[in-house]
């Protein structure tokens, strides 16, 4: 019995029925990093599960985050004059972020070899991708940090934003249209940050003061290739791509209506944490950018992951996510000044968001591994006594 059946029956009844379909044309992906893994997932023993993969892959983007929360908690040690993060730990994040990357890579190969895929495995797998968005968002960050040659955290914030909507934009592409075409942006992204890291620990954060040319500095340049390509490459290719079957009438839901509604709860989440940011009488982002961030980013995931159930069992996704709810009372009792703590009350959300999220998340994984007579982290079959 799981904790809190959140999965409907209807869409055990459409998992049942999944199929997984995929498009990857990115060219480092294709011709670099699939014969890596494919060279790599033979040296891993065959009763290693591949969802075990998937959730160490994640743990050392976890891992990345609460290293650089402990030498950088406020984003400000990359400023010229203050304590830098040491070397080293530069050089433990760009490996582990390597090894994630890998591991992301790794496990649905494991899957295959192991005659273990399942529609729980991909679940699992997008449904820590949407949650690690924040992770390696929040610890890039602390390479340029917000100081005078850094990036200001409200702009951390909307960069933030950038990412999580691109990240969810595959997904529902993939509600209207059955494929995930995933983004050339996640490979490119992944090998960059990792030599990023490994460069600042040989050359220092202060190479990163330098402008590229003329008065173009890297923060700008990191900025700009973050929003240029969600805007000029993400965002008009799965437009394009669900207007296209909408026009060839193989769209999966009825109409553009039905087509957009997973966008709405994205949308009130992004206008609630806005609101909180534009209007927070201490200004609470500015006081506890780690955390906000945090906060957003985790509701974000708990967003997404119930699109990428709908999306996966062809069932109709639901307009509004109950979290949005208490998220209102929240914020609105935080800029009416009713809460006058708002840092106490920014981390007592942020305990109950994760909370919830990390129980959803439980519920489902239980709920589906007890559907397919499975084990969510063994490839043990279960006893039928």
């Amino acid at each position: 019995m799981a904790l809190y059946e959140y999965v409907t029956k209807e869409q055990l009844a459409g998992f049942d029925r999944y199929k997984y379909s995929a498009v990857d044309t990115n060219p480092l992906s294709v011709y670099v990093m699939h014969p890596f893994w494919n060279f790599l997932v033979k040296f891993l023993p065959t009763w290693l599960a591949p969802n075990l993969i998937t959730f160490t892959g994640f743990m050392f983007l976890v891992l990345n985050f609460l290293m650089l929360a402990f030498y950088d908690f406020d984003f400000t040690a990359s400023s010229a004059g203050n304590q830098h993060v040491p070397s080293l730990v530069w050089v433990a994040a760009g490996i582990f972020n390597f090894l994630a990357y890998t591991l992301d890579g790794v496990d649905g190969k494991q899957a295959r070899r192991t005659n273990s895929s399942t529609p729980l495995g991909e679940l699992f797998d997008h449904g820590l991708d949407s949650w690690a968005c924040i992770f390696f968002v929040a610890t890039v960050y602390s390479i340029f940090g917000r100081g005078e040659s850094g990036v200001g955290v409200v702009t951390l914030y909307y960069i933030l934003w950038v990412v999580l909507f691109s990240f969810i934009l595959s997904h529902w592409e993939k509600y209207n249209t059955g494929i995930l075409f995933l983004p050339w942006g996640y490979d490119i992204s992944q090998v960059t940050i990792s030599l990023v890291y490994l460069v600042t620990a040989v050359v220092g954060v202060e190479t990163w003061y330098q402008p590229v040319i003329f008065n173009l500095l890297y923060r700008d340049l990191f900025t700009f290739m973050i929003i240029g390509c969600s805007f000029t490459v993400t965002l008009p290719m799965s437009l394009y791509n669900v207007l296209k079957a909408y026009r060839s009438n193989t769209l999966k839901h009825s109409n553009l209506y039905e087509a957009f509604l997973p966008f709405l709860s994205p949308v009130l989440l992004f206008v609630l944490s806005t609101a909180w940011v534009v209007f927070s009488p201490s200004k609470i982002l500015e006081l506890q950018p780690r955390m906000y961030c945090l906060m957003v980013g985790t509701a974000f995931a708990n967003v997404t992951c119930k699109l990428i159930v709908c999306q996966m069992s062809n069932t109709r996704c639901e307009p509004l996510t109950w979290l949005l709810l208490p998220m209102t009372v929240v914020v609105g009792g935080a800029v009416t000044r009713v809460f006058t703590n708002e840092t106490l009350l920014l981390y007592l959300w942020t305990a109950a968001v994760i909370l919830t999220h990390i129980h959803y998340g439980v519920s489902v994984v239980k709920q589906l591994s007890d559907h397919f007579s499975i084990f969510a982290f063994s490839l043990k079959k279960p006893s039928r006594d």
